[in-house]
């Protein structure tokens, strides 16, 4: 939690350095707690508000949320997104499929709100591993399934998304250049 805590600040920090060159106009967040605590601590250096957007979360993992895993396992013996066919939801959650639509129409709506201003806005959006792994297989153009080996994605890591002749394309991936 400490750890965390310092990384959010370190990026801050490192961000409000680099604002001349980076000139960030928005923060966008998921809503869950972690990823609005890395939100706000960035939002401290840039004094920027912060949006908070449930649609950036992480998958709905329904009623093991928050779970201990000695007790998922208890209960629910072999659950994992990863063993979940694509259209099975967890308990209470969503299934795969639903998490990758999700994410795909919301990384959808955020270009489509882009490119309809008269200039580009520099927006970051904390959000989380799995949510990074969809989008850069929607960059990339590979297929995803919950089955794919995942892109990697620490805590705090910097992922550039930059607009060239009417795509996105990945400038940097998974930077740690702040902690």
């Amino acid at each position: 939690m400490v750890e965390g805590y310092r990384q959010s600040e370190k990026l801050g920090c490192y961000l409000k350095q680099k604002q001349n060159i980076l000139q960030i106009h928005r923060i966008v967040s998921s809503d869950l707690q972690r990823a609005l605590d890395t939100a706000n601590e960035i939002a401290r250096f840039l004094n920027l508000p912060v949006e908070s957007r449930n649609h950036w979360r992480e998958t709905n993992n329904g009623i093991i949320a928050g779970m201990p895993n000695e007790i998922v396992n208890e209960r629910f013996p072999g659950l994992y997104f990863s063993s979940l066919r694509m259209d099975e939801r967890f308990p209470g959650g969503e299934s795969p499929l639903e998490f990758y639509k999700r994410i795909e129409e919301s990384y959808h709506m955020l270009c489509e709100e882009q490119s309809s201003k008269n200039h580009l806005e520099n927006v970051i959006i904390v959000t989380h591993g799995g949510v990074m792994n969809v989008i850069y297989h929607i960059v990339k153009g590979l297929e995803w399934t919950n089955k794919n080996k995942s892109f990697p994605a620490s805590n705090t890591g910097i992922h550039k998304l930059e607009y060239y002749d009417g795509q996105m394309v990945l400038t940097l991936e998974n930077s740690l250049e702040h902690v």
